[in-house]
């Protein structure tokens, strides 16, 4: 690197000034952070049937969809997990049965969708732990994907998947069979090169079997994407920064990170907030949080990774999530199946179940195990088409004008100058863009452009300043 850690963490600290400025120009919450993953969030949608949310839905132009999966099952609970799963070794039986179940909901979404196969731009596969299965359960799950997935345009298959399931005789095997079956990419979910850390977190893991799956894996010829957590209980801003610079020397193809989330933003409040009150003195201070982002940052950057997806920074753009740039970018049609698995369509949002009886009920009496969703109104269709795209990378004008019908230009004028005038986006010709410091507080920029229903605290949880997110919010 040309400049040590020290300085680059002494340059961080200038994040922490950013961070009290914003706060008091009513952008930031002062509490907990809550991440813009979805529009609107998660916890926030209604009761919805099937029937009810794809009346008046009709196919894309092309027939293209990106697909996610959903495998429930893991080992054991990390701590910052916030998803429902089935824990322990004896799930065999379990995941027989899931495995029929989603099969089952895959024929009931096509005849709904009237088609006989799904021409897929792209597959992600998560979880769970999504490689936490038999070898026998694994090549059934890709048997029924390929019957009925057309794969001749898919242009990208991800898998996510813990280091030790991918490691050792059985794991090679299972590599073997993910390419046997097109699968080029895998997201390893390492967290933690800190074998401490991984302890506290509950990983059943290793540092050292972390590196030996990135190894395994590029073997095997697939694309490597590694996940990081940072604000964990136990972490230091040196720690993670020597952790950083250690990951960036590993040849992964991309670099993934993620801020500890405490409250529940799913299905699933999570261990993690019990851990922290029996352990507050292990918990990294905002401060010591907004620092080590930043230095992840500047260290992925002297590296030559770039942030290509927000939070996601890769050496080449072609090594960028597919499935991630369709759906949060372009806004494309992507479908889900599995429990808790979503569907993101062009005009409406579906959930599906977080509860296993429900899930197999529904399906058994050959409905969608959809239980939330949304039509979004014209309204929320011109946020959604802002908010997920700026957040993630770009609005860009010619993806907006395709799902609203409208111009871009016409919409939240007042908002946008103020974003602007705080040095936060700029507006280009052909798109409104995030600036380096509007990156670093995206969730926070996208939250801006969310209706007074949806946003995620209280007004009286913001500063009384121009950037209160309940000011100019009329688009």
């Amino acid at each position: 690197m040309k400049k040590t850690i020290a300085e680059i963490i002494e340059n961080a600290r200038s994040r922490v000034d950013d961070f009290r400025r914003l706060q008091k120009l009513g952008l930031i919450y002062r509490g907990d952070f809550f991440p813009s993953v979805h529009y609107p969030p998660i916890t926030m949608y209604q009761p919805i049937t099937d029937d009810e949310l794809f009346e008046t839905y009709t196919m894309p132009e092309d027939g293209r969809l990106d697909v996610y999966a959903h495998i429930p099952f893991c080992r054991q609970r990390c701590v910052f997990c916030h998803y429902p799963l089935k824990l322990g070794t004896a799930q065999g039986d379990e995941k027989d049965r899931y495995l029929s179940a989603m099969e089952r909901e895959m024929d009931i979404y096509m005849a709904k969708l009237g088609i006989d196969r799904i021409i897929a731009r792209s597959i992600l596969v998560g979880g769970g732990t999504p490689t936490y299965l038999s070898l026998s359960q694994q090549r059934r799950f890709f048997e029924m994907m390929a019957k009925r997935i057309d794969l001749s345009t898919c242009r990208q298959y991800t898998f996510d998947v813990d280091p030790n399931t991918i490691i050792g005789e059985e794991g090679r095997a299972r590599l073997q069979m993910m390419r046997d079956y097109g699968v080029d990419r895998l997201t390893i979910g390492v967290q933690s090169l800190d074998d401490q850390i991984l302890h506290l977190m509950n990983r059943h893991h290793s540092a050292k079997q972390a590196l030996e799956s990135i190894e395994e894996t590029h073997r095997a010829g697939m694309t490597v994407n590694i996940e990081f957590i940072f604000g964990f209980p136990g972490q230091t801003v040196e720690g993670w920064a020597e952790m950083i610079e250690q990951a960036c020397q590993l040849g992964v193809e991309e670099i993934q990170l993620y801020r500890l989330k405490i409250d529940a933003y799913g299905d699933y409040q999570g261990p993690v907030k019990r851990f922290i009150e029996k352990h507050p003195e292990l918990v990294p201070t905002v401060e010591q949080t907004l620092i080590m982002k930043q230095v992840a940052i500047d260290i992925l950057a002297e590296y030559g990774y770039t942030e290509n997806l927000r939070r996601v920074f890769s050496k080449e753009y072609r090594h960028h999530s597919r499935y991630a740039h369709n759906q949060c970018c372009r806004l494309l049609d992507q479908i889900g199946f599995g429990l808790t698995a979503f569907s993101s369509l062009r005009d409406r949002f579906a959930l599906n179940t977080q509860h296993f009886d429900e899930y197999y009920r529904l399906i058994d009496s050959g409905h969608l195990p959809i239980n939330r969703g949304l039509v979004r109104s014209p309204e929320e269709q011109i946020r959604w088409a802002i908010i997920l795209p700026l957040k993630n990378r770009s609005a860009r004008r010619s993806d907006f004008l395709r799902v609203t019908g409208k111009p871009m230009e016409r919409y939240f004028r007042a908002k946008i100058a103020k974003l602007e005038e705080a040095g936060l986006v700029v507006e280009e010709k052909e798109r409104l863009v995030l600036t380096k410091l509007g990156a670093f507080f995206a969730d926070e920029v996208a939250q801006q452009f969310q209706s007074t229903q949806y946003m995620p605290y209280p007004a009286d949880h913001y500063e009384p300043g121009p950037l209160h997110p309940w000011k100019d919010n009329v688009p």
